[in-house]
């Protein structure tokens, strides 16, 4: 039996031990939609994450320390990622790389902003989470402004005159997304027949279907994420519609097949040129698959901003998070999704929006550059 001077001595020692062990950390975070009806993409972000840091620790690690990773999930509720967000600045963890809704980054940014914390989020893209000339925040993705113009030009020019819809899911992206694509489309002289609203979560879209059928709409841009997409698409269907749906970066994942069966074929989206196709990436991508992980959607995006911030943070020598964020600003950073640089705001100055269509084997393709 050992004495309470051996007790507390062990004790001494166990706590020496640990605080030694994480001195030789440096943790950051990762925080999405890990449940939720968006999880597809927060099991995105943690598969880049997971994947970043691994290979950060085999070379070495960051400034002479090894990686570890703090995930949270934010379920894409504002209230839990401001929560999220609160408790990373109280652990005085330095970087995170989130979130994936734009309705979580804006609220969650303003808290880490107080509590010291720099922000890199891979998809949210809405342009307020920029705008608001916060020191903190960045993205390696684009803006809705730019994937809304993108998404016009097309349309304009393989679509004109015909019938078109707008709808939206009420969501900061979701609204975000329609109201730049509708700003752009205006502009062009395309005025939608249809600008309608829906609930993030709804499941029966007859009401919107029977109001598309009767107005002969060819085309329906859907402002939202891939779940209501999907449900629109099948009932459309349902009811004989061949209305073709075009939508944002939020399809961006096989779970939209899913949802759809082999009717989702011709669904159209906008998204940056496929990462996985980079050179740049070939070797991620391989080490990806042979963990029969395919990195579609997010998964490169979210090594992207991990390989930012560490970049950033060497040649600065120091993870403090204002001195790494000018350094982001004011530098080049090589990445899995090819050179990034940021200007003032912390957006990138590579913008590189492109059409995809889904076909009804359940995967989706670049459409032809030219036709548009």
């Amino acid at each position: 039996m050992k004495t309470p001077m051996l007790i507390g001595f062990a004790i001494g020692a166990s706590i020496v031990l640990s605080t030694a062990t994480l001195a030789d950390e440096i943790t950051i975070a990762v925080a999405g939609p890990i449940t939720g009806g968006e999880s597809a993409f927060g099991r995105q972000m943690k598969n880049g994450a997971e994947m970043a840091v691994e290979q950060l620790n085999a070379s070495g690690g960051v400034l002479g320390k090894k990686l570890a990773l703090d995930i949270e999930d934010d379920a894409c509720d504002p209230k839990q990622a401001r929560s999220v967000a609160e408790k990373v600045a109280a652990a005085r963890i330095p970087f995170v790389a989130g979130h994936f809704c734009s309705s979580s980054s804006i609220p969650a940014s303003e808290a880490y902003a107080d509590g010291g914390v720099l922000q890199i989020t891979p998809a949210s893209t809405n342009p307020l989470f920029t705008e608001r000339k916060l020191w903190n925040v960045a993205r390696v993705c684009g803006r809705d402004d730019q994937q809304g113009q993108v998404a016009a030009q097309y349309i304009a020019k393989q679509f004109n005159g015909k019938n078109i819809a707008i709808l939206n899911d009420k969501t900061t992206y979701g609204k975000g997304l329609a109201d730049e694509t509708k700003k752009a489309l205006n502009k062009a002289g395309i005025i939608e027949k249809i600008y309608e609203s829906y609930n993030k979560g709804d499941k029966d879209f007859n009401a919107i279907v029977s109001r598309l059928k009767r107005d002969n709409i060819d085309l329906v841009y859907v402002g939202g994420y891939h779940q209501e997409a999907g449900l629109i698409l099948r009932q459309m269907r349902d009811q004989g519609l061949k209305t073709i749906l075009m939508s944002g970066d939020a399809l961006a994942d096989k779970e939209y097949a899913s949802i759809t069966g082999a009717s989702g074929a011709g669904t159209l989206f906008t998204f940056g040129p496929d990462p996985r196709k980079k050179t740049t990436a070939a070797a991620i991508v391989d080490k990806f698959r042979a963990k029969n992980i395919d990195p579609e959607g997010y998964t490169l995006y979210t090594y992207a901003a991990v390989q930012v911030w560490t970049q950033a943070a060497t040649k600065v020598g120091t993870i403090d998070p204002k001195k790494v964020m000018d350094t982001i600003k004011a530098g080049s950073w090589d990445t899995v999704i090819g050179t990034l640089q940021y200007d003032a705001k912390g957006d990138i100055k590579q913008l590189d929006y492109v059409v995809y269509r889904w076909d009804d084997k359940g995967g989706y393709s670049e459409t032809n550059p030219t036709a548009f």
